[in-house]
């Protein structure tokens, strides 16, 4: 299994609200740059996704894929794994909802993504920097709103 990496972000919004754009991937278009269409191929019940098609575009790295969700009950967390894409072997993801009191929130994202072509670990980390912290990033800004 490949290494993960590990990056958080204080957000000035409640933990449903958040999780409420988590779950939203119909909307994803709208606010994260690299993601061009998502399609909802199941339902994990209570009106979220157990399993989400994305067609990613950010430049370089072009890729349609799916990905399967798994919502924590309490609402802090949901994690995800790679079912089938075309440019990564495995990807498993998760964000943890830390409420700080006064509407704020600490949001943990921890990803780990493994090509189908090989690649430095150190650039492989460093690509996963960037990925978590534009989506850490979109969704501070989105969630904010």
């Amino acid at each position: 299994m490949a290494e993960q990496s590990t990056q958080s972000i204080e957000v000035d919004a409640s933990p449903e609200r958040i999780m409420e754009v988590i779950a939203d991937f119909p909307a994803y278009p709208e606010w994260t740059k690299a993601v061009r269409e998502t399609e909802v191929l199941a339902e994990a019940g209570g009106g979220r996704a157990k399993q989400v098609k994305m067609t990613l575009d950010a430049g370089p790295v072009k890729d349609v894929y799916t990905l399967e969700y798994d919502w924590a009950p309490d609402g802090l967390s949901v994690s995800w794994h790679l079912i089938k894409g075309q440019m990564q072997k495995s990807q498993n993801g998760r964000y943890l909802l830390e409420p700080l009191g006064e509407g704020r929130t600490k949001v943990t994202y921890t990803l780990s993504v493994e090509l189908a072509l090989p690649m430095i670990g150190l650039l492989r980390r460093k690509a996963e920097k960037m990925i978590m912290d534009t989506a850490l990033k979109e969704l501070k800004r989105r969630a904010e709103g």
